[in-house]
């Protein structure tokens, strides 16, 4: 492999190189030697120890070769380098990617830079595999200071478990200087009225928001909100609402859909609503949208209606092959299409429940409830509902009533499931629980349904 490795060297070589070096470059049948002492070279020492010591392959090694300079009698360093690496967890694979990314770091400073930033990264649990995903993404967050940025975000509010994930997602901040670069954008999310503990859930969940400008991102983007949403109060909600639009090109999207639904019939009012209710409706791309709402609009749904809002939030929160998904689903449980979009135009929001919970809940209400499929599509708003928390407590409120023939037998199961919490407890906890103590456990959840104890007919 040496021998290759000379080979490569003396085809990629200067004619000045070859007239120093021509013996190196034999190609003789001679065995090359296996000591790194023995190469006079430096690039052809420094390409034999990148291969020998980090595992890069021939080609690499060449590469790495001319940016940097190792010689016979200076191996201490990269050396030490190597050894601290395997030291925090890191294999002979991670070592060899890590160094055929940025071959310098041999060189790196071990006390100033590597050696700190290893212990720093350590003490945030980084190390082995998390270590090597992480520097792999931005191998010179090893050479910067990165206590100094650490410091600064801790400064700032954000937690070790904060920083550690924003440095997993983008460890490329690390190598900024935070004071000039981060600190204005952070006193301008100050100046919203964002809280501290809310930049901080910005920063860590959101932290490619610091890479966007100031002056050519934020400040336009949060003016176009403003002139939409008309106050600093809407503007601060829809940004607690969702951090993400703070990425987006505010100015750009915006105006163009909101020119769109104006083109429908949408009222003011109810674009600002869908806005607010889910955000991201409004930051899709035109033709996107436009092609939501013309497929909503051939649903029946009226462009001045609040269900035309949530149709579109509906739609606009899944892929097209997602909704066909759901689609199917339905269908294969028992409802036809006509069902479907009878239950959508009546709750559009029971498009958003994942399928997995659409099994869940229509495999309880057909099996264990003996509703109809057709029944279910009338009440779709038993879609939304909470298995652990809402239909399982009552039934087994139920399931008590029943066992003492306090109830009758033809339950109007969708009724009782959809009473608000504050019904459900007057019309029917109060009423029966100095009777049957044990419904105020069961309506915690405390008490298991197994079923009811008679035959019920469920309207």
């Amino acid at each position: 492999m040496l021998r290759l490795i000379c080979l490569k060297l003396k085809q990629r070589a200067s004619p000045y190189l070859l007239s120093r070096h021509g013996s190196l470059y034999s190609t003789s049948t001679a065995k090359p030697t296996s000591k790194f002492s023995n190469f006079t070279d430096p690039q052809l020492f420094t390409a034999s120890y990148l291969q020998k010591s980090c595992g890069l392959s021939s080609d690499s090694a060449i590469s790495a070769s001319k940016k940097l300079q190792i010689e016979p009698t200076t191996t201490h360093h990269p050396d030490s380098v190597l050894s601290l690496f395997r030291a925090h967890g890191l294999t002979r694979s991670h070592i060899k990617n890590l160094i055929t990314k940025r071959p310098g770091l041999l060189l790196g400073d071990l006390d100033s830079s590597i050696g700190p930033n290893l212990d720093l990264f350590k003490s945030l649990g980084f190390s082995g595999t998390s270590l090597a995903k992480m520097i792999g993404k931005e191998p010179r967050v090893l050479e910067c200071n990165a206590k100094t940025v650490f410091e600064f975000f801790r400064s700032h509010g954000l937690s070790e478990k904060d920083i550690a994930s924003l440095m997993m997602k983008l460890p490329a901040l690390f190598v900024y200087d935070a004071e000039k670069i981060f600190k204005p954008k952070i006193e301008f999310f100050r100046s919203l009225g964002l809280s501290e503990i809310e930049i901080a859930t910005i920063l860590s969940n959101e932290p490619y928001v610091l890479t966007r400008s100031l002056k050519h991102h934020f400040i336009p983007s949060v003016k176009a909100l403003r002139r939409f949403l008309g106050s600093d109060e809407n503007v601060l909600k829809a940004i607690k609402g969702y951090y993400r639009m703070l990425e987006c090109n505010l100015e750009k999207l915006l105006e163009p859909n909101i020119t769109l639904l104006r083109s429908h019939g949408v009222p003011e009012s109810l674009i600002v609503k869908i806005f607010m209710i889910q955000p991201k409706t409004l930051l899709l791309r035109n033709t996107v949208l436009s092609e939501i709402i013309d497929y909503v609009k051939d649903l029946g749904f009226e462009p001045n209606n609040l269900l035309f809002v949530l149709a579109v939030r509906s739609m606009a929160v899944m892929s097209t092959a997602l909704w066909e998904q759901k689609l199917e689903t339905y269908t294969s449980l028992g409802l036809s299409k006509d069902e479907i979009f009878a239950a959508f135009r009546s709750q559009p929001m029971c498009m958003i429940t994942s399928v997995k919970k659409i099994h869940q809940l229509m495999d309880f209400f057909v099996n264990k409830l003996n509703l109809k499929p057709s029944t279910v599509a009338k009440h779709p708003n038993l879609l939304l509902l909470s298995m652990e928390k809402r239909i399982l407590p009552r039934c087994s409120v139920l399931q008590l009533l029943l066992s003492r023939g306090l109830i009758k037998e033809d339950i109007n199961f969708p009724y009782v499931l959809k009473l608000t919490e504050k019904a459900f407890m007057r019309k029917v906890m109060s009423k029966y629980e100095q009777v049957v103590p044990d419904i105020v456990k069961a309506n915690k959840g405390q008490i298991e349904f197994q079923g009811f104890p008679v035959p019920v007919i469920c309207k």
